[in-house]
């Protein structure tokens, strides 16, 4: 029993499966699709127009799919593609009466509305898209026809757009009628068998050649002038561009000029400050040992006084003239040195500023500073000698005050003290003799005695020459001596004491 149960439950299964299978095999093998670019038409069974609301025995599906009864309805694929028309007319005579052939090109299809696709169903359902397009083309060569008799040529060939639209609009009308529409009518070409285009545009042609021979002409002008007028502009521009150039050169030889300049003038005022302080330090160095020669000057000075307080015995005479014109001789040589120096370095000075501003300024600071050295110098060493001078002339005097205080005593002290070094000059000559050869011809003073005789005749010469060339005699002097030849309670002659002159020493060659 369950085995049969089992056998009978497969059995269903399968035949259940198999009238699924042949449901959807027979299902698919009546359902039908087409493309965008195509109707499906399915007639058989009575359906009611979706606009008209008429009936009719067909039924239109715009793409897509649907099935498709058997055995009471069938079906049919319409196309809704473009159909391109090639129209080439025969010779037709326009207004003018004048043949001519005009080639042309549409592009129709049918209406993509119900309307449109029921009435090209209905007329060209059966017929293929050639003959179609063969019925097409006839209705617009047609049309074509008729509008070129009611043109002339000039209109035809001037306004092609117009007389394309023309057409166009003519046709619709019939083409509705078959649910077709143009999508656009052009004409390529227009043309004739007896010349009259040719010769029509012979006119124009040769107005555009003059015209155009005119233009080259114009435009030959019109470049010449132009070439010459860019040529000048050219030679202009590259006068004015040399003259940039050269503007600019100058201007950059002026900058560098004024930045070498500049760059110069700060070396030079760097150098000349530094010669400037070299100089003032110079100039500082110099007077510290100026300085330091006047303080050794005075010293030496000091010095000097002192010795001159040890000359001051000495004869006014014999020293104070020599002194004042050695004073006079030192002022005049230190005064003719300090000039030579000075012009020397205004001289100097003058050479040095030709060579040029800063150089010269070094060298005037140089030549200034030397000058203040070598004048502080001379000035120095002038007012030592004038010192010295002075010194000089002051113990001169005091030794002549010394005279005159001593008065002719000391005048006749200083002879007699003198007498011995006199006979000494005297006899000096002798003193240098090798050999004396004394012959006696008889007589008193012969032999060595007339030799000492002889030197104390020339002592006893010397108070008659002091006498000739002073005017002052021994004689009287002694006799105005005071107290001469009076003697004392002692025995003594009186006379006054005499002061010892002690002669002033040399003093030290400077």
């Amino acid at each position: 029993m369950s085995g049969m149960n089992i056998g009978l439950i497969i059995l269903g299964v399968v035949t259940l499966f198999i009238v699924v299978g042949s449901f959807f095999s027979f299902w698919a093998n009546r359902y039908r699709k087409v493309g965008p670019n195509q109707v499906l038409v399915i007639y058989g069974r009575k359906s009611r127009h979706p606009i008209t609301g008429q009936e009719i025995g067909y039924r239109l599906l715009r793409g897509g799919g649907t099935f498709v009864w058997p055995v009471v309805e069938s079906y049919k694929v319409f196309s809704m593609e473009l159909m391109s028309i090639d129209i080439q007319t025969p010779e037709v005579y326009t207004k003018q009466a004048i043949p001519i052939l005009v080639d042309a090109v549409a592009q129709i299809k049918v209406e993509n509305t119900d309307v449109s696709i029921g009435t090209a169903v209905e007329q060209f359902l059966d017929k293929s898209p050639s003959q179609m397009v063969d019925i097409a083309k006839q209705t617009l060569e047609g049309h074509l026809r008729a509008i070129i008799g009611d043109l002339s040529v000039e209109e035809i060939n001037s306004d092609r757009d117009s007389f394309a639209n023309r057409v166009q609009e003519v046709s619709a009308t019939d083409l509705a009628n078959m649910g077709m529409k143009v999508i656009s009518f052009t004409i390529q070409d227009i043309r004739d068998n007896v010349g009259y285009l040719v010769n029509l545009g012979k006119p124009q042609v040769a107005k555009v050649k003059r015209d155009a021979s005119i233009a080259e002409a114009q435009a030959q002008r019109d470049a010449q002038i132009e070439s010459a007028q860019a040529r000048k502009e050219g030679q202009k521009a590259h006068f004015e561009a040399e003259t940039e150039v050269a503007q600019s050169q100058r201007d950059y030889e002026m900058k560098k000029a004024e930045y070498t300049a500049s760059v110069n003038l700060k070396k030079a005022e760097a150098d000349q400050a530094y010669e400037l302080q070299k100089n003032k330090s110079l100039k500082q160095v110099k007077i510290e040992e100026v300085n330091v020669q006047i303080a050794a000057r005075e010293k030496a000075i000091e010095l000097e006084e002192k010795e001159i307080s040890r000359k001051e015995k000495e004869l006014e005479a014999s020293i104070k003239k020599p002194a004042a014109a050695k004073q006079y001789e030192i002022q005049t040589l230190a005064s003719a040195e300090q000039f030579r120096l000075e012009n020397t370095a205004k001289g100097q000075a003058e050479a040095r500023k030709a060579t040029g501003l800063a150089e010269a300024e070094v060298v005037k600071a140089q030549g200034y500073a030397q000058a203040e050295a070598e004048k502080a110098k001379g000035m120095a060493d002038a007012a030592v000698i004038e010192a010295q001078g002075k010194a000089e002339a002051e113990a001169m005097q005091a030794k002549a005050e010394a005279w005159r205080a001593y008065g002719e005593a000391a005048m006749m002290q200083m002879f007699i003290e003198k007498m011995p070094e006199i006979a000494t000059a005297i006899a000096q000559p002798l003193s240098k003799t090798d050999k004396i050869v004394v012959i006696n011809s008889g007589g008193d003073g012969a032999g060595a005695y007339k030799v000492t005789q002889d030197i104390t005749t020339i002592m006893s010469q010397v108070p008659p020459v002091l006498e000739s060339l002073t005017g002052v005699k021994m004689s009287d002097m002694l006799n105005k001596l005071p107290g001469l030849g009076k003697t004392s309670g002692s025995g003594l002659v009186d006379r006054p004491p005499v002061k010892k002159v002690i002669p002033p020493a040399t003093p030290p060659s400077k």
